[in-house]
């Protein structure tokens, strides 16, 4: 059974990725398992076969303590941990052959709290991979890009496991940006000039030099130009996940 973790920025589609990956990979005769992990949910696309909403109220909890918003999503989160076998013991009754992790909306509620690290270790056993999702939005500037790219690498460094890459909503995306996105993605040189031919300045120097170093470790890897809605790039992201979980091979 494996983990896989879907993270990225809010408003970036990860709960309509959850519903349109577990499809595809059904497509292939593969059981798939549904964790929703977002206390403050409403409204999902999919019907989980796993909800933390059955274990903790997110309304009571800002009631009770007299939390705003974020407070009572940070205490719903760091509560999570006590329901952690039960949400287990439920995926474990179906025998699923992967379990897709839909996690807050708001990414540093999971990514950056030692709740998410422990939810994920203990579901998972510590054998999970990561997809982070980052919304074709910041597709319109490099500097937006580099952004997403300095997001991405601090969600690796931080759980320190295998991590898949995606762009989201590329149907909302005109075509140029797209093609030039791509080429930002597989061509670090391109990408450090283009960065580098904006307004010079000491901060931008330092900028820069973070990037190089950042490019030098390897963290651009692969990034995968997905769509929930017309499906493009699922059969890339189900292939590259196959390959981290099982070397490629088919289930």
């Amino acid at each position: 059974m494996d983990y896989i973790f879907l993270m990225g920025t809010a408003g970036s589609g990860k709960s309509a990725m959850a519903l349109s990956l577990s499809e595809r990979i059904k497509s292939s005769d593969v059981n798939v398992a549904l964790l929703n992990l977002d206390p403050g949910v409403q409204w999902l696309p999919y019907s989980p076969d796993a909800d933390i909403r059955d274990y903790v109220n997110y309304a009571r909890l800002a009631e009770e303590y007299k939390l705003g918003p974020n407070g009572a999503l940070v205490a719903s989160v760091d509560a999570a941990v006590g329901h952690v076998g039960e949400m287990k013991a439920e995926i474990e009754r179906l025998d699923p052959e992967f379990v897709i992790v839909d996690t807050p909306g708001q990414m540093e509620l999971f990514a950056y709290r030692d709740a998410g690290m422990l939810v994920a270790s203990e579901l998972s056993g510590g054998e999970f991979s990561t997809v982070f999702l980052a919304d074709s939005v910041f597709l319109s500037r490099v500097s937006d890009f580099v952004s997403i790219l300095l997001l991405s690498y601090s969600i690796q460094a931080r759980f320190r496991a295998p991590q898949i890459n995606c762009i989201s909503k590329t149907d909302l995306l005109p075509k140029e940006l797209l093609e030039r996105a791509i080429l930002w993605s597989s061509d670090p040189e391109m990408l450090v000039n283009e960065f580098a031919s904006q307004k010079s300045d000491e901060k931008m120097e330092l900028s820069i030099r973070m990037l190089e170093s950042m490019l030098d470790l390897g963290a651009l890897g692969e990034f995968i130009f997905t769509s929930s809605i017309t499906g493009d790039g699922l059969d890339d992201l189900y292939a590259q996940i196959q390959r981290v979980h099982s070397g490629g091979e088919d289930r």
